[in-house]
């Protein structure tokens, strides 16, 4: 009899070994080897069929390449449109992920209804829920309609017959770590289930032209559960991120072969589900302090949009030999460089006091334009001067103090001049070159020590 062979695989990387580690050497975590069987290959040499009636593809030249314009599936829900590129592509795979809880299956389930309202037939299955289960939350929100069909099944060959025999315009499968495969002996969730299951998936997209997708689990530490290897399979990555604490949930475009992946759809969680924030500048704006010294609008583009927050900073003597930086929603290394750059170009000693740095709405900030917010907020908090309410800052700050151009400056000051900001602190050299509209004062700066008396003494 043939020696069943068995192999251990680490279930966050998917690196393989022949024996088991405590610490996998793929990504350096612990206790994450997990053995499974290895299958056995056929001892029979592949033969490559010439047959003459059977259809190849040729390479061909681009240029004879044909294509046509597809159009998109379009939701009810703009912000979910706008991620994704301009709406949903025919035969796409698309993963979407989350924490638990912060409403995957809320915004997909809602998503099927809208498409099933427009004389679309989407099939939502689900491996953690029952039927009943799913028309209770359905009741809730409130997205019953006769096109939306369920199916409660984890075995992926049942799956895949009822998607040809029904043929329908859309499919969501939640969640991919539920689904299993009965060829392979290890356990649903596992990397190797995980990446069959989903190459499946994709094969069937492709072929049958379905807009597919399918909802993963994170881990502790924010990431997909399961192989690397499974977000590059894939179309799309959406990230459906939030506090669970908190209203609003932020879908984020990691990954997307059909559109931008700078784009974020804002939402707004209420009783009756999601609701999608048209004007999130306002929302984020709504509580911000008037008078108090630390606090600083900017504006900042995520995609296509620009999008106006609020920047706060709060400024202390430490108690310790070494200060404290802490921040939230932005980059703790740039608040460690900028305060360098204040101290040793404007002379603000910062040495002896602890910094805490926060984007209020809970918004995640990475592009250099936030920079000169970032320093005014530090120096407001350090003078105690508060800086103007009517005033957005925007500008990229390089280690010599010197303020730097930054991109679209026109569709930020037209957003600022749009919810009533009367003055915008921008770089000297993005000045020419576009139309300044006439509700905002726009003031150009070369250098930190300048945007600062502008910013706190005028």
């Amino acid at each position: 009899m043939a020696k069943i062979k068995t192999k251990f695989i680490c279930q966050s990387c998917g690196y393989e070994s022949a024996k088991w580690m405590g610490k996998c050497p793929g990504c350096q975590q612990w206790n994450t080897m997990v053995e499974e069987l290895e299958p056995q290959k056929s001892s029979r040499r592949l033969t490559f069929q010439t047959d003459a009636t059977k259809e190849t593809s040729k390479p061909i030249s681009i240029t004879e390449v044909e294509i046509k314009q597809e159009e998109r599936m379009l939701t009810k829900f703009k912000e979910f449109n706008r991620v994704l590129g301009g709406g949903i592509v025919s035969g796409s795979l698309m993963l979407v992920g989350g924490d638990p809880g912060i409403g995957k299956s809320t915004i997909l389930l809602q998503v099927s209804s809208q498409l099933a309202e427009d004389n679309k037939r989407v099939l939502y299955i689900s491996g953690e829920e029952s039927p009943k289960q799913i028309k209770l939350r359905a009741e809730r929100l409130g997205v019953t309609h006769e096109n939306l069909y369920v199916l409660s099944e984890t075995d992926l060959e049942y799956i895949t017959k009822y998607i040809e025999e029904m043929n329908p315009d859309v499919v969501i499968v939640d969640s991919i770590q539920t689904i299993y495969l009965s060829q392979i002996t290890s356990a649903p969730g596992s990397v190797s289930q995980v990446r069959e299951c989903t190459g499946e998936l994709m094969k069937l997209a492709k072929t049958k032209g379905i807009p597919i997708f399918i909802v993963g689990h994170v881990t502790k530490e924010g990431s997909i559960a399961g192989p690397r290897i499974l977000e590059h399979m894939v179309d799309a990555v959406l990230y459906f991120e939030g506090e669970r604490h908190h209203t609003y949930r932020i879908l984020r475009a990691v990954k997307n072969r059909f559109g931008s992946t700078n784009e974020i759809g804002i939402f707004e969680m209420k009783e009756l589900g999601l609701e999608e924030v048209l004007n999130p500048s306002e929302i984020f704006l709504e509580e911000r302090p008037v008078g108090v010294a630390g606090t600083t609008v900017v504006a900042s583009m995520e995609g296509t949009r620009p999008i106006l927050v609020e920047l706060q900073a709060l400024v202390s003597p430490t108690n310790f030999g070494n200060p404290r930086r802490m921040a939230t929603g932005l980059d703790h290394n740039r608040v460690s460089l900028l305060m360098a750059v204040l101290e040793k170009r404007v002379g603000l000693l910062l040495q002896n006091q602890d910094a805490y740095i926060k984007v209020a709405g809970g918004v995640k900030i990475d592009e250099p334009a936030v920079d000169l917010a970032l320093i005014l907020s530090i120096a407001s908090s350090f003078k105690d001067k508060a800086t103007s309410p009517t005033d957005v800052v925007i500008g990229e700050v390089g280690l010599t103090g010197e303020v730097r151009r930054v991109s679209r400056i026109e569709q930020r000051v037209q957003e600022a001049a749009k919810l009533g900001f009367k003055r915008a602190i921008i770089p000297n050299r993005n000045l020419g070159g576009w139309t300044i509209p006439k509700e905002i004062q726009v003031i150009g700066v070369s250098n930190v020590g300048e945007a600062i008396r502008y910013a706190l003494e005028n």
